[in-house]
């Protein structure tokens, strides 16, 4: 498996409650010489996770300060989940699921353990999130924000007006 440096993007087609869902997903890295870069890109998001290594105790101790500035720079409503990734390193393992438990409960936040190597959990979170975020995301609000609406009742085309319509 090969470690993120800088931005990477991938798209996933995922099938929710039997409909067709298009993730974007965008892995920063989480060094500290790609801060400035990555907290360009919670602007944006409708999720977050932050992942870090079981086996490495280090990155479990970052995960407040990343919280810290997905808070200041994503979006009010944005989803955060934790993923403890490299769950098949057992020998290796330098962070306990009980501690970590402790801590997603404290900050109200949905912890799932994973191996991208063995592939375990990751459809599954990738279903739950999706899900989820579907369940709770208000599309009505959002498309009202954004200025258009494409409910034909709305459209008014004025003729003799210069223009073409009005929304």
């Amino acid at each position: 498996m090969v470690s993120s440096i800088g931005v990477d993007f991938k798209s996933k087609d995922i099938i929710v409650d039997n409909k067709k869902v298009k993730l974007q997903l965008w892995d920063t890295a989480g060094h500290e010489r790609f801060r400035t870069i990555t907290t360009s890109y919670y602007r944006g998001a409708h999720g977050i996770a932050i992942v870090f290594d079981l086996s490495d105790r280090q990155t479990f101790e970052h995960v407040e300060r990343w919280l810290e500035e997905i808070n200041k720079y994503a979006k009010e409503n944005v989803m955060r989940f934790l993923i403890g990734n490299k769950s098949d390193l057992v020998d290796k393992r330098e962070v306990n699921y009980e501690e970590v438990r402790v801590l997603a409960n404290k900050l109200n936040i949905y912890y799932v353990e994973t191996s991208a190597k063995n592939n375990i959990n990751r459809s599954d979170f990738f279903r739950v999130a999706t899900k989820d975020y579907l369940d709770k995301y208000d599309f009505q609000k959002d498309k009202e924000t954004k200025g258009l609406s494409l409910d034909s009742k709305k459209l008014i085309v004025e003729k003799n007006s210069g223009g073409c319509c009005k929304f």
